[in-house]
């Protein structure tokens, strides 16, 4: 899985002009999901987001968590994400996670996210949709769950 986080003051997504999820202060979290993705990957990513310190303290500009300043999630499926742009020009989607496998993990990864603690909206799984939002920070951050298996936990916790 692969998601990429925005901190924002605000953001909405709509489907035909319709807004179907609408934030406030929080995260928009764009989510791919590979083939060979498990309920684990998504547990582990929505956990990960949940504790991510990328929101300020009166100390640091970086050292709180979307659920320590009581901040939303709108998360948004975006299999463009799993692309691979090695060869060519045209993206390859491949190694997206069927339809079917990807909207499942999808809901797997929001429901994590809300036991955590997290107001989760969503887009639309699958749908042509209009994401606006206004990037705080700006702070945006890519988290690869594959890399995050492989890279442990390290860092300044």
């Amino acid at each position: 899985m692969r998601a990429v986080l925005q901190r924002v003051s605000k953001a909405e997504v709509r489907v035909d002009g319709e807004t179907v999820g609408a934030i406030g202060r929080g995260v928009v979290v764009l989510l791919g999901v590979f083939s060979g993705d498990t309920d684990a990957d998504a547990a582990a990513l929505a956990d990960k987001t949940a504790k991510l310190r990328i929101f300020p303290s009166d100390h640091r500009p970086i050292d709180r968590s979307v659920v320590d300043v009581a901040g939303s999630a709108l998360v948004v499926s975006q299999f463009t994400l799993c692309a691979d742009t090695r060869k060519g020009n045209r993206p390859s989607f491949v190694a997206a996670a069927p339809p079917e496998e990807a909207e499942r993990l999808y809901g797997v990864y929001c429901a994590r996210l809300r036991a955590a603690g997290v107001p989760v909206e969503t887009g639309r799984f699958g749908a042509m949709m209009d994401v606006e939002l206004v990037n705080d920070g700006p702070v945006t951050i890519v988290l690869d769950g594959r890399q995050e298996d492989a890279a442990g936990s390290g860092g300044n916790g």
